[in-house]
């Protein structure tokens, strides 16, 4: 695996390998990387001729800088498993190499960056948006790979390939998941044991929703009793649940034929994200 801190070193290798025939994958990432990123990297070595992994942590897309603090940094370890994984190249700029200037763009996307995350979370799909153009640009892949537990953020990321004509096919990946069904996150290292078994709450509350929904109780109804579980939690605290279509994520009050859920909580002061796609 090649690895490279510096962008033009990178375009100017992969212009050496770029081949009419063959296809560029691409898995941008912010390190602390576990089996969810892995299954990325396998679809685009599936799917592609050469794999590109980016490590990044991207401070333009933290509103909270303690959050940004105490993201955690395994970056030896990260290279290691993408070598087993068979990654090809690795890209880890410096902030001075991706941001040689401060940067005072802005992107604006109408309800679907105002909604679920984007209201606890104001300016982070900005910065999302950011960092990503500059990396699909850097890069100009062929294929990018996005995990579905970030479900907001793909469409954020479609949103942004479609407006800005960016000549590169996006695949969501399902969520990876622990034996238990907790989605594989990053942020799972930052919990204790006991936090950790806590955290499965969302999960449930997810699949208990699902049944009910399936069932015909209404959604505000679903939605009082997932509330009333978590509030009787240790540590936990609900920030929503919601029901909302695939496609652009407004808010639904019945199941459809596009419908997912999404949940978004703090164990202790770790914040967690997981959802369900409810039809196909």
């Amino acid at each position: 695996m090649k690895i490279f801190k510096e962008i033009e070193s990178l375009r100017t290798y992969l212009k050496q390998i770029r081949q009419p025939a063959g296809l560029i994958g691409f898995v941008p990432t912010m390190g602390a990387l576990h089996a969810g990123h892995l299954a990325l990297i396998a679809a685009s070595h599936q799917e592609c001729n050469y794999t590109v992994c980016s490590i990044y942590v991207n401070p333009t897309q933290f509103n909270n800088p303690a959050d940004l603090a105490k993201y955690p940094n395994t970056l030896d370890q990260d290279i290691a498993m993408l070598e087993q994984a068979g990654c090809d190249v690795l890209f880890c700029p410096t902030h001075t190499e991706m941001y040689p200037h401060p940067d005072h763009i802005r992107f604006d996307f109408g309800l679907l960056d105002k909604t679920l995350e984007g209201e606890f979370r104001p300016g982070h799909f900005s910065g999302v948006a950011l960092v990503v153009s500059k990396l699909l640009n850097i890069v100009r892949p062929d294929k990018a790979y996005f995990g579905q537990k970030d479900f907001q953020q793909y469409l954020i990321v479609s949103k942004l390939v479609a407006d800005l004509n960016f000549n590169v096919q996006l695949r969501c990946m399902p969520i990876v998941r622990e034996p238990d069904g907790l989605a594989m996150s990053s942020r799972n290292t930052r919990l204790t044991s006991a936090q950790r078994k806590r955290a499965l709450v969302f999960y449930q509350s997810l699949q208990q929703a699902r049944a009910r929904l399936h069932a015909g109780v209404a959604f505000e109804v679903v939605k009082a009793e997932v509330k009333s579980i978590c509030e009787n939690q240790p540590e936990i605290k609900l920030e929503y649940l919601a029901l909302a279509d695939t496609a652009n994520l407004s808010l639904l009050k019945n199941v459809t034929t596009q419908s997912i859920l999404l949940i978004a909580g703090y164990v202790g002061e770790v914040r967690l994200i997981d959802n369900l796609i409810l039809t196909e």
